[in-house]
């Protein structure tokens, strides 16, 4: 089942960033990174085309409380949602605290590591504080990137699926589990 997340008062801390809630100043640092070319497609979204979808979006995060701003020397650089996974899909985890993790980052600081540090911190407080059992993560079959995040941060295949973008093409998805029992017994929750 989905278990309940607010992280309006939660700030997490990595070696190079921090993960906080979204604030009304970001607007700027978020329509720099949300309208270039390539980066929203990664995950299912075209790029903004002005402030005002931004500021939609960025309202959107302030009130549902779930996902976290990605901030690097003081400006924000991507976000990490913590969003509900599809029950109906999966109903063999109906009886495990769950949830879904997404994540984008700005183009300029790809292939800097900055993504894995971000996740296996996000892990490391979805089963240590929100007490979890199980993390789910996806991505499109040609987002190499996003498989290599996954796949760095301990996340093993689970099911291939269909996604439907918000720019109406479907998609070849796969999605990826990491248990609880998975991540202590492994080191991927060293950041």
């Amino acid at each position: 089942m989905n278990a309940n997340i607010d992280i309006s008062n939660i700030v997490l801390k990595t070696k190079r960033l921090v993960l906080r809630p979204w604030r009304q100043e970001d607007l700027d640092d978020f329509f720099e990174y949300a309208s270039v070319d390539g980066v929203g497609q990664m995950a299912g979204w075209t790029p903004h085309q002005n402030k005002e979808e931004s500021q939609q979006i960025l309202d959107s995060f302030i009130d549902h409380k779930k996902t976290f701003a990605l901030e690097y020397d003081e400006k924000v650089i991507g976000s990490l949602g913590i969003e509900e996974y599809d029950e109906v899909k999966f109903p063999e985890l109906s009886d495990l605290n769950c949830r879904e993790i997404g994540y984008v980052l700005a183009k300029d600081y790809w292939g800097k590591g900055l993504m894995p540090e971000a996740v296996k911190e996000v892990i490391r407080y979805l089963f240590e504080d929100v007490k979890l059992d199980v993390i789910l993560c996806g991505h499109f079959l040609n987002n190499k990137q996003s498989a290599r995040v996954q796949e760095k941060c301990g996340f093993r295949h689970y099911a291939f699926g269909k996604y439907e973008t918000r720019f109406g093409t479907v998609e070849d998805d796969e999605t990826n589990i990491l248990t609880k029992d998975e991540w202590l017994n492994k080191s991927y929750q060293s950041v």
